[in-house]
């Protein structure tokens, strides 16, 4: 299974360890095609190469994918457009969020194809997120 996740990059980083717990979570049940987005070194001034590379690259994988999980406590521009982009490819969507810590944008929260996932603790998030991989694999 090709799995794209999403997380902030550009937006900001400090959900950075966040994501790399999840996509350690993913690996086991597929390839994660965006790995880099949990690797700490990397900035908000995002990767290597450029704004046209960027979006070359992912919606290729966007496109090559089976499911798209995201992370979207931190609010970005990017992800929400990934996430529409996904959501027009009719991929299946996966948001989580923590409750406590932000709040989801109504359009995410209010489209019918997307499963939200609020989350109060992390462990019980970690846990929901591989039983709903489970259900892909």
């Amino acid at each position: 299974m090709k799995i794209y996740f999403c997380g902030s990059i550009r937006g900001g980083r400090n959900d950075a360890a966040r994501y790399k717990r999840m996509i350690d979570a993913l690996k086991p049940y597929g390839s994660v095609l965006t790995e880099h987005v949990g690797d700490p070194s990397l900035t908000n001034k995002g990767g290597d190469g450029g704004s046209d590379y960027i979006w070359q690259r992912d919606t290729a994988w966007l496109r090559e994918c089976d499911l798209v999980i995201a992370e979207c406590t931190q609010p970005s521009l990017g992800v929400g457009y990934e996430l529409a982009f996904a959501r027009f490819l009719d991929k299946p969507v996966h948001i989580f969020y923590g409750g406590e810590e932000g709040r989801l944008s109504a359009m995410l929260a209010g489209d019918p194809a997307f499963h939200i996932h609020e989350y109060r603790q992390e462990e019980t998030m970690l846990a929901e997120l591989v039983e709903v991989v489970q259900g892909y694999a």
